[in-house]
């Protein structure tokens, strides 16, 4: 018996099973479905895209995986080396791992790590976001903050290692005030917080947080698991506020195969770099460096450079304003525009039942969360195909 995510067993809806796919469309028996969420936002080129699968068809051919402790492999060493001479600053040291949740955890591991190597060993706590999603794993549950997802932490009762604010820059400058001697780390979805509801904020926020934390000596974490890629608008907004440690992870192979990376800078780096067994990171996943995942990622960036896609993503958004403006309902609370992002926020969670199969129905894969109906394309999309989208999330309010 398989058991589904985020889903109550006895109760769900039959999924809808796909036999093919291709381009933006998810083929099932009976529809040829847009897939306007992009696989949990990291088909950025879509489906069946010769150049990925033969990527990895090629490494197949020579191998599929080996371990990197004592070993290691081309494809692992080209991707470290591009992605350091690719990401901004000296965001320079790649540690892969084999999903965002646990890419996450490595960045909390490292912040703490890093200030007990220097022998700070109060700095046990974090400072995170209110609203915040940053995986299901424990750690990550703890910094998060959504009750719809991690209502299981609370047997645990009060967190007593994580500070949660809202995204404003008073509540932060109060923040590092009252706490900074005991904080390692700030952790952000840097201007787009994903699962937690798809809000949106400035970067004026991520411009104070980088001043606050060089001036009380506290890294700067931001997870772009979701984000990154392009799905603000930006590359990265490591781009434009430069963070001490980075997560990539979903879009990074083009949603091909799961794989994530922490990217530390040398400051990071240099506090595990010694003599003594005692300062190295003692983490290891099994899958991390994947010689398959390394390909196709290699490939993934390769085709996001060569093909402009920064353009498509200024494409998609202006589409989006076109197609939004004036769109209003008693029962939408906003409707946010970022980037590759669109979300209508309802009033309440009813307000979306049964949206999923009306979208089906005219031919959109479409899957609302809490009171978000959002659509998050892949960046190959045709414009009257996003239209078909953004069309159908109006006429679920109009019918």
């Amino acid at each position: 018996m398989l058991w589904y995510p985020y889903q109550q067993m006895k109760t769900m809806k039959p999924p809808y099973k796909v036999v093919d796919a291709e381009g933006v469309y998810l083929c099932t028996e009976e529809k040829k479905l847009i897939d306007s969420v992009s696989s949990w936002w990291s088909v950025i080129h879509g489906y069946k895209h010769p150049e990925l699968t033969a990527a990895i068809q090629k490494q197949a051919g020579i191998f599929s995986h080996v371990m990197l402790g004592g070993l290691t492999h081309e494809p692992v060493q080209r991707l470290a080396q591009k992605l350091e001479e690719w990401l901004p600053g000296d965001l320079d040291y790649s540690f892969f791992s084999d999903s965002g949740s646990v890419a996450v955890e490595v960045a909390l591991k490292m912040a703490l790590q890093y200030y007990v190597n220097r022998g700070e060993k109060g700095r046990t706590k974090v400072l995170s976001l209110k609203d915040a999603y940053h995986g299901d794993t424990f750690k990550t549950m703890e910094v998060g903050d959504n009750e719809d997802y991690h209502f299981i932490l609370d047997v645990y009762g009060e967190k007593k290692n994580v500070i949660h604010i809202p995204t404003r820059i008073a509540e932060l400058e109060a923040a590092f005030e009252a706490h900074h001697r005991e904080l390692n780390a700030l952790i952000v979805e840097p201007l787009l917080q994903g699962a937690g509801g798809m809000k949106m904020y400035d970067i004026s926020f991520l411009r104070k947080a980088r001043e606050l934390c060089d001036r009380y000596g506290v890294l700067l974490i931001f997870d772009e698991v979701a984000t990154g890629f392009g799905r603000t608008g930006y590359r990265f907004v490591a781009d434009e506020v430069l963070p001490d440690i980075l997560v990539l992870g979903k879009a990074l192979t083009g949603g091909y195969i799961g794989h994530a990376v922490t990217v530390a800078n040398h400051k990071v780096y240099d506090a595990f770099y010694g003599d003594e067994q005692s300062k190295a990171l003692m983490h290891g996943p099994t899958f991390m460096g994947n010689a398959l995942a390394c390909s196709v990622a290699l490939k993934s960036i390769e085709l996001f450079e060569r093909e402009d896609y920064l353009a498509k993503i200024k494409k998609i958004e202006a589409v989006a304003k076109r197609e939004m403006a004036g769109f209003e309902d008693p029962r939408v609370k906003e409707v946010r525009i970022m980037g590759g992002c669109v979300c209508v926020e309802a009033d309440e969670p009813q307000t979306l039942a049964g949206y999923q199969q009306f979208a089906y129905e005219r031919g959109v894969f479409s899957r609302p969360f809490l009171t978000c109906l959002y659509a998050m394309v892949p960046y190959v999309i045709e414009e009257e195909e996003l239209v078909q989208v953004l069309s159908c999330m109006k006429a679920w309010f109009r019918r």
